[in-house]
């Protein structure tokens, strides 16, 4: 399947999704641990590729949201870089990836993503960005990731509110991306 917008060159879906369930966070940050430990060889929760925001201001189950790279049907952020450094990895499931080599620090995929915040983060020690790649190269870690393989956060979890899904979720908000979430929405 292909997304197609009209006066858009198509690109294919990706082949894998993170879908959460931000009101049953405990906010453990067990997630972003993991993330950065498997991609970075250190925990250290900036470089995550997933995020566990808490709003103090709010009242639970509201005051936590996970935010994480949508894999999105329209990559802006593919289309923003320059360097072609941001591509979709046809070869391994239509994931939308960063070639850090190739990434000359510019931040435009960082500006071009929509939400906020965005879904790509900065890694200032490199001068690079980071992003998820449903942990596709995890050098820090021995099991096989991609679509195909295996999650380092959906494995953590302790309250399993992380899951993986190969069906594309909704597009509009953060609604298919963040809901309750059941076997029968995973599968």
């Amino acid at each position: 399947m292909v997304n197609k917008s009209p006066g858009v060159k198509a690109l294919p879906l990706a082949e894998g999704y993170l879908l959460v369930d931000s009101k049953k966070c405990q906010g453990c940050l067990s997630c972003m641990m993991v993330c950065s430990m498997v991609h970075e060889g250190s925990i250290c929760l900036s470089l995550s590729r997933i995020q566990v925001m808490q709003n103090i201001l709010k009242k639970w189950p509201e005051d936590i949201k996970i935010v994480q790279c949508r894999q999105c049907a329209n990559p802006l952020c593919v289309k923003a870089c320059p360097t072609g450094a941001l591509y979709v990895d046809t070869a391994n499931g239509n994931i939308r990836v960063i070639d850090e080599a190739k990434c000359n620090g510019c931040k435009k995929c960082i500006t071009a993503c929509p939400f906020l915040p965005q879904r790509i983060v900065w890694n200032p020690e490199t001068g690079k960005a980071l992003k998820c790649d449903l942990c596709l190269n995890t050098p820090y870690w021995k099991e096989k990731g991609g679509p195909s393989g295996k999650q380092a956060c959906v494995e953590i979890c302790p309250q399993q509110v992380i899951k993986f899904t190969r069906k594309a979720p909704k597009q509009q908000g953060d609604g298919g991306y963040d809901l309750e979430l059941s076997e029968e929405i995973v599968k």
